[in-house]
């Protein structure tokens, strides 16, 4: 073979190394998230309010997802869309003050009064998204005591509420609000990869094909592993999972996803590990919902080292007050900023910013450049990185 040959072929393997990507490792971890790590059940007599059926916690760690229907109480929901409406007047009135929009379009409901915002100042939707503060409704339904009681089927009597939770405000026709296929653990540390995660996914509509509910890869999980990913997906900051990297490491395909449609009052659960995505929103109305998650506390959050996780539920104190107050006065948003403030410039009008940009650019390789990414490399470049 020639040495152009040689470094042909030498080339090619460099480039078909994985390992070359801070966020793989080849590590896998099956016995975290599969049947394994089920913890004992009660018996059917003796279940707590909330609380599941065995079958049906096996079937969540034997597919890796688990649709639950007639949860949450129209009551507990209404408050949530009534913090939503005040969000979404704040930030109307936040960009009517600043010269951004000429109408605070009042005359709007909650599913529709962001789409007319946005029109007229392309971003609202973004920086709604990136709200760094926990609306009261939404502390009382991630410490739902019903939903700690399931909670507590898949990791125990000790839980703890990670930093990453995200309210999606899924706007018609939105690549900003798409977010493509991907594994949770992939937007995390490393350390994320020994650590089993349930999700709770609540949307406060109902939600269906056409508006943009979730979709699933059942038993995507069951390899224990991270896949290789790539960042960013389209116009967004999204990392993305390509069908033959999935096939190749996880063993799965999107051949065999399940689309989920959640009836209002009830949510989607699923873990770290399996490739979900979420569908384009091809109605007339914001499909919103909120994703929060859950650990044993003590593990690895994967925060890379931002914020702690709140505390919610303990063996020795299961109806313990949870300190949302400490918990909120570290604002993610604001921290994930400065976490790459090497390579973001952080401006005076980052109150308007509508680019998102955080540490899992980091682990993955650029393959689409765009207002997000551009911001990161201009920067990264700029730092001689």
């Amino acid at each position: 073979m020639t040495e152009n040959g040689e470094n042909n072929v030498k080339k090619a393997r460099m480039e078909d190394d994985p390992f070359r990507w801070p966020g793989y490792t080849g590590e896998a971890y099956p016995e975290m998230c599969d049947i394994r790590a089920m913890p004992p059940q009660p018996k059917d007599s003796e279940l707590k309010p909330g609380q599941l059926p065995e079958k049906l916690i096996k079937q969540y760690f034997e597919e890796g997802y688990l649709i639950i229907k007639d949860f949450f109480t129209k009551e507990e929901l209404q408050a949530c869309r009534d913090d939503l409406e005040d969000e979404v007047d704040r930030l109307a009135n936040k960009l009517y003050k600043a010269g951004k929009i000429k109408n605070l379009y009042e005359e709007y409901d909650l599913d529709h009064r962001l789409i007319k915002i946005d029109e007229e100042w392309p971003g609202a939707v973004i920086l709604l998204h990136k709200i760094g503060r926990l609306p009261p409704s939404f502390r009382e339904l991630w410490g739902n005591r019903r939903l700690l009681n399931l909670i507590e089927q898949l990791i125990g009597p000790d839980i703890a509420g990670m930093p990453n939770w995200n309210l999606r405000d899924k706007t018609p026709h939105n690549e900003a609000t798409t977010v493509p296929w991907h594994q949770d653990a992939g937007y995390l540390s490393t350390d994320i990869y020994k650590v089993f995660m349930p999700t709770v996914w609540i949307p406060f509509v109902n939600t269906n094909k056409q508006n943009g509910c979730m979709e699933v890869v059942p038993k995507g999980h069951l390899s224990g592993k991270v896949a290789v990913h790539q960042c960013c997906a389209g116009d967004t900051w999204y990392i993305m999972l390509e069908e033959d990297e999935m096939k190749k490491r996880l063993g799965c395909s999107t051949k065999d996803a399940v689309v989920c449609e959640i009836p209002y009052g009830g949510f989607l659960l699923f873990n770290n590990f399996i490739p979900h995505r979420s569908l384009d929103n091809k109605s007339d109305h914001i499909r919103w919902s909120v994703d929060l998650r859950f650990k044993v506390p003590g593990e690895n959050n994967g925060m890379f080292g931002l914020k702690p996780d709140v505390i919610m539920r303990t063996k020795e104190n299961p109806n313990m007050e949870i300190d949302w107050e400490t918990f909120d006065s570290l604002n993610r948003t604001e921290l994930q900023i400065k976490s790459v403030k090497d390579i973001v410039d952080i401006k005076a009008d980052q109150e308007f910013d509508a680019t998102v940009q955080g540490p899992w650019m980091r682990k993955w390789e650029i393959t689409h450049i765009n207002t997000h990414v551009k911001k990161h490399q201009q920067q990264e470049k700029a730092k001689g990185k």
